[in-house]
C-alpha cells in the first residue's frame, strides 16, 4: 500500500459548501480548497428548505475538480451540519427537500413530544441540550403529512449525500447522536423513545462508525466526475463539529474547544456522557465524537449574529467588509453594550442589528449607535458566552482545562480570539481554520490504512504540520470581565 493518499473532504456549512483536496501520509498533511459553492436556503409556500440537489451538484463539481488537481482520488468523506434530514420512499427516492432547522414549524412539536416524554426523562436518555429543531421535534412536526406517511427511511444530510454517491444506506453515529433518538449510554437507537413517540423503527438505518467504508462511488458518479474507480467513500465524523474536534491539535486531554463558525460549539472532550440534571439545566449536550469520545458542549449562537448583521447592512447599501468592521469595533470601548447571544429572538434570519438594539433597550442599555458598536457588542457578548460555557463545562464534567483551542473560521478573527483569552483567563490557541476538513481527512486516512493510532497520534500529526496562533490573557483584564459577567446573564 502507498504511504501517501490523495483524499477529498466534502465540508458543508450553513452558507456554503466546499471540497478540499488533501495529500496525507505519516509525516504529511496538506490541504487546500478546490471548489466552493453556495448553500442557499429556499423558502417555498412559507417553509424554509435546503436545496439539497444543488448541494449534490456542487459535490460532483468539487470531486471533478479534486480529481483534476490530485490526478486521482483514493477516498472521499462528507461532513455537514446536524439534525436536518431527508425522507426516502420505498423505492429510495427523496420525497422532498429537507426542511431547514431555522424553520419555525419544528418548535410547534415541542409540547407534543414533552407531553409523551418529559424533558428531564428525555435528557436522561439522549443527553441533548434542548434545541427546538432537534430531529426528534422535526419528525414529530412532520407527522400527519402525506410526505411523512410515504417515508420509509430518514437520512441525515451527510448520509443522504453519501447514499447518492454510493447507494449505501446508513447513519453515521456522530450525527445520529444529535437527533434526540440515540441513547447516549448504549450509543444505539433508542427503540423505547422511538416507540413511545409513535415513530417507525424502520425509519432509522443501521449505525456506522467513523472510519468505516460505506461503499464506492457509483458508476454514474464516476462518469459524471471523470474519476477512475474504485474510489471508496469513508464514514468520517459526519457532524462537522465531530470532525472539527478531531482536528483540534491538543497535546493533552486538559483542553476546551470553541468550534467557531455560524454556530459556536463550546465544550470539552470526555470518555463518558454527563447526564445530570445540573447539566440539563445548564444547557449542555452530550454528542458523540470520533473514537467513542463524547463532545460535552453547549451550542452558542456564534458568528450567525455577525453574518446576519453583515447581510442586513449589505442589503441597505452599507459597508459589510469584515476586516473594516472588526478594526472599527476594536476602537470601541469594551462592554459598551452586551446581549445574551442565545436569546431566541436571534435564531431566525432577519434584521439582526435591529434585534440587538431592541435587546439592549429592553435591558436598560443605550442601543448601539453605529455598525462598529454593534460589532463590538456581538464580539464582547460571544467572548462572555464562551467564558461561561468553558467554565461550566469544566465544573460539570470535572475536566481540568489549561488551554482553549479555538478552531474554524472564527480563528481568523483576531479580536474575538484575544477577547476569548481575556474572558476565559486562559491561553487560546487559534487554528487550524480548516479543522473540520482536517479531521475529515485524518479519519479517512486512518480508515484506509495510511495512518494508525488514536486521536493522540492524529493530533500529533496536526501539530507537526499545521499552524496555530497563541493568544495570552491581557494582564489585569480579569476584573473587567468579572464585572461584565455580572451585567449580563442568560435570560436577564
Amino acid at each position: 500500500m502507498s504511504t501517501e493518499l490523495t483524499l477529498a473532504a466534502v465540508d458543508l456549512g450553513a452558507s456554503s459548501g466546499r471540497v478540499m483536496a488533501a495529500r496525507v501520509g505519516p509525516e504529511r498533511l496538506d490541504l487546500h480548497e478546490v471548489h466552493r459553492f453556495p448553500n442557499r436556503p429556499v423558502r417555498t409556500a412559507g417553509t424554509l428548505h435546503w436545496d439539497v440537489l444543488a448541494l449534490h451538484a456542487g459535490i460532483l463539481d468539487g470531486l471533478r475538480a479534486a480529481g483534476r488537481d490530485l490526478g486521482r482520488l483514493d477516498g472521499v468523506g462528507i461532513d455537514s451540519w446536524a439534525v436536518d434530514h431527508g425522507l426516502l420512499d420505498a423505492d429510495g427516492a427523496l420525497l422532498g427537500n429537507p426542511v431547514h432547522y431555522r424553520d419555525a414549524r419544528h418548535e410547534t412539536a415541542v409540547p407534543t413530544v414533552h407531553a409523551v416524554v418529559p424533558p428531564e426523562e428525555l435528557y436522561r436518555v439522549n443527553g441533548l441540550q434542548h434545541l427546538p429543531f432537534n430531529t426528534v421535534f422535526q419528525l414529530a412536526a412532520a407527522r400527519g403529512t402525506a410526505q411523512f406517511a410515504a417515508a420509509r427511511t430518514a437520512l441525515l444530510v451527510p448520509d443522504l449525500l453519501a447514499y447518492w454517491l454510493t447507494g449505501a444506506v446508513g447513519a453515521e453515529v456522530t450525527n445520529a447522536s444529535t437527533t434526540g433518538l440515540l441513547d447516549a449510554t448504549t450509543r444505539e437507537w433508542s427503540g423505547e423513545l422511538v416507540d413511545r413517540l409513535g415513530l417507525d423503527r424502520g425509519l432509522f438505518p443501521p449505525l456506522r462508525q467513523p472510519g468505516e467504508r460505506l461503499g464506492e462511488l457509483r458508476e454514474d458518479v464516476l462518469a459524471e466526475t471523470g474519476l477512475t474507480g474504485p474510489v471508496p467513500v469513508v464514514a468520517v465524523g459526519s457532524h462537522d463539529t465531530a470532525s472539527a474536534v478531531a482536528g483540534v491539535p491538543a497535546a493533552t486531554e486538559k483542553f476546551a474547544y470553541v468550534s467557531c463558525g455560524t454556530w459556536s460549539l463550546v465544550g470539552v472532550e470526555l470518555e463518558k456522557p454527563v447526564l445530570t440534571e445540573a447539566g440539563r439545566a445548564a444547557g449542555f449536550t452530550n454528542e458523540l465524537g470520533v473514537d467513542g469520545t463524547v463532545r460535552y458542549l453547549r451550542n452558542v449562537m456564534g458568528l450567525w449574529l455577525l453574518q446576519e448583521s453583515q447581510r442586513t447592512w449589505a442589503a441597505a447599501g452599507l459597508t459589510a467588509d469584515l476586516p473594516y468592521l472588526l478594526a472599527a469595533a476594536a476602537r470601541v470601548p469594551a462592554f459598551t453594550t452586551l446581549v445574551d447571544p442565545d436569546d431566541a429572538r436571534f435564531l431566525p434570519p432577519g434584521d439582526m442589528p435591529a434585534r440587538i438594539a431592541a435587546a439592549c433597550t429592553e435591558s436598560g442599555q443605550a442601543p448601539p449607535r453605529s455598525q462598529a458598536e454593534t460589532v463590538r457588542c456581538i464580539i464582547d457578548s460571544l467572548a462572555l458566552a464562551y467564558r461561561r460555557s468553558v467554565r461550566r463545562a469544566a465544573d460539570l464534567s470535572g475536566r481540568d482545562v489549561e488551554v482553549v483551542h479555538l478552531v474554524g473560521g472564527g480563528a481568523r478573527n483576531t479580536l474575538l480570539c484575544q477577547l476569548t483569552a481575556d474572558a476565559c483567563g486562559l491561553p487560546v490557541l487559534a487554528g487550524p481554520v480548516e479543522a473540520a476538513a482536517l479531521g475529515n481527512v485524518l479519519v479517512q486516512a486512518r480508515g484506509l490504512g495510511v495512518l494508525s493510532g488514536g486521536l493522540p497520534e492524529l493530533r500529533a500529526l496536526l501539530r507537526r504540520t499545521q499552524d496555530a496562533q497563541l493568544y495570552l490573557p491581557t494582564p489585569g483584564s480579569a476584573s473587567a470581565w468579572d464585572a461584565a459577567e455580572e451585567r449580563i446573564r442568560p435570560g436577564s
